[in-house]
């Protein structure tokens, strides 16, 4: 779905769009199949947890986590989350996907930034910090 659609983003989206294009992607996933169509994007082997500790390890920018909430809880679960950077649309549904499940472990964050775009969205970052 992001493939399809960030690499035709309107201008006003280019402060998201163009990083999105520009940087290496790693895809989870168990049903994709390599090659993939998106610029500088490859399939992460399974076993992501493993996977994403080793490109931790590795030079290079941030590592984020873009639109799934289970690939997010995984990580979170193995311990490999620093922070969350935390887009909050202003829209109300009646129903939809958690993002976190019920019984989850207590993860305390600070608020480092926050920003609220012209269309009334809020970009918050937040690091974790000791329970």
């Amino acid at each position: 779905m992001l493939a399809g659609y960030w690499p035709h983003a309107k201008p006003e989206e280019a402060p998201v769009a163009e990083p999105l294009n520009r940087l290496p992607k790693y895809v989870a996933s168990t049903t994709l199949e390599p090659p993939l169509s998106w610029d500088n994007a490859s399939l992460l082997p399974p076993g992501v947890a493993d996977a994403v500790r080793a490109l931790k390890t590795e030079d290079g920018g941030d590592l984020h986590v873009i639109g799934s909430a289970q690939l997010a809880q995984t990580l979170l679960n193995d311990d490999l989350v620093d922070g969350l950077r935390l887009m909050i649309d202003p829209l109300v549904l009646g129903g939809g996907k958690r993002f976190l499940p019920d019984g989850g472990v207590k993860r305390p964050m600070q608020l480092m930034d926050s920003t609220v775009t012209s269309r009334g969205a809020i970009l918050a970052t937040y690091t974790l910090t000791a329970a």
